[in-house]
Formats: structure tokens, C-alpha cells, sequence
């Protein structure tokens, strides 16, 4: 990973979602779910754009990866906060499922905070294809409705990654950015082990 000039479309983008905050706390607090929701849904499409635009244009760079992870954390605080008190309704008969994969979610922070002090910005294959189930879960549940068999898939990805995270949490001796996944982890620790042999 090169470390590059900020100002780079990728990063540009991920300080819009950051900048953007504030003003869809406002919509959720005012109570007008339909910006709320546009809203949400251009963040969560940015969030696709500027991993894929970082790729593409070859602008890849440490402070992106942690930018970008920031910026999908306070998305996903959003997204949760609308769905209380905008749908509610709909997801009541499963509280109790929702309030795990919270906490699984949240818990991977909170290991990170605590071991290295710092928000964790791994971009795993299973987080990054569980944040498009979940973008794609909120834009549905927004705009179709809620359809439960896709429901309790996202969940089932959502804690898999989550679990995923924090076991590298936990192996990992220093904070690092981009790590493909528990596997790499293991793999190169393996190998670390057999160099010193």
C-alpha cells in the first residue's frame, strides 16, 4: 500500500460520507425519513464507489483505509438509529437477533479500542461483501420493504464477519490495515514461525 497525497478522489469521497453526517443525524432527528433514506442510500453507494475508485485508480493509501472505515462505521450507526425509529415496526419480531448482530458489530471496536487503541480498518473479503449485503438489506428495507429470508442471511453474514474480526483482533500483535482475512493471518503467522525455526 502506497502512502499518497490525501486529496485523492477515493479520499474525497469518504470525507463526504464523514461531512455528510451530521445533516442525516439531522433528518433522523426531525423525523423525515425520506431524505433520510436518499441519503443514506448515496452513502452507502459512496461507500462502494470509493473502495472501488481506490482499486481502479490505484489510490490506495493507509490514511484512506482508515478514513474509509470510519466513514462506514458512522454509516452503519445511522442505518441502525433510522431503522429504530423509522421501522420499527418491522423489525420488533426480531429485536432480539437485531440487538446480537449489534452488539457482535459493535464488539469488534470495542477489542480493537481496547488492544491497539485505534478503530479497526482491516477491509476483510468477509466484512467487504458483508457491507454490501448490508447496504443492499437497508436500501431494500427502505425503499421495498422488509423481506426476512434476506434478513436473517445478512445477519448470519454480519456476525460471521464480525467473529472473523475480532479473532484477528485478538492475533494480531500490531494494528494494520487491509488484511484479506483470518486464513492470510494465520497463514503468515505460520509462516513467520517456520522462518525463526
Amino acid at each position: 500500500m502506497h502512502r499518497e497525497n490525501f486529496f485523492t478522489v477515493p479520499n474525497m469521497i469518504s470525507s463526504y460520507r464523514l461531512l455528510v453526517f451530521p445533516l442525516i443525524l439531522y433528518f433522523i432527528i426531525s423525523g423525515n425519513e425520506k431524505l433520510f433514506a436518499i441519503f443514506l442510500i448515496i452513502n452507502l453507494v459512496s461507500d462502494f464507489l470509493d473502495g472501488f475508485l481506490a482499486r481502479r485508480l490505484k489510490q490506495e493509501t493507509e490514511i484512506g483505509a482508515k478514513l474509509d472505515g470510519f466513514a462506514d462505521n458512522l454509516t452503519y450507526v445511522l442505518a441502525f438509529i433510522g431503522i429504530f425509529v423509522f421501522r420499527m415496526d418491522d423489525i420488533r419480531p426480531h429485536l432480539v437477533s437485531f440487538i446480537i448482530m449489534i452488539v457482535m458489530l459493535v464488539s469488534t471496536v470495542i477489542v480493537s479500542l481496547i488492544k491497539f487503541r485505534k478503530f479497526p480498518s482491516y477491509h476483510l473479503y468477509t466484512t467487504k461483501v458483508g457491507g454490501y449485503i448490508e447496504g443492499g438489506f437497508f436500501i431494500v428495507l427502505f425503499t421495498i420493504g422488509f423481506i426476512t429470508p434476506y434478513y436473517y442471511f445478512m445477519l448470519a453474514w454480519a456476525i460471521m464477519g464480525a467473529i472473523e474480526c475480532i479473532a484477528i483482533n485478538l492475533i494480531i500483535p500490531e494494528m494494520r490495515s487491509d488484511i484479506k482475512g483470518l486464513y492470510w493471518v494465520i497463514k503468515e503467522r505460520k509462516a513467520k514461525r517456520e522462518r525463526l525455526r
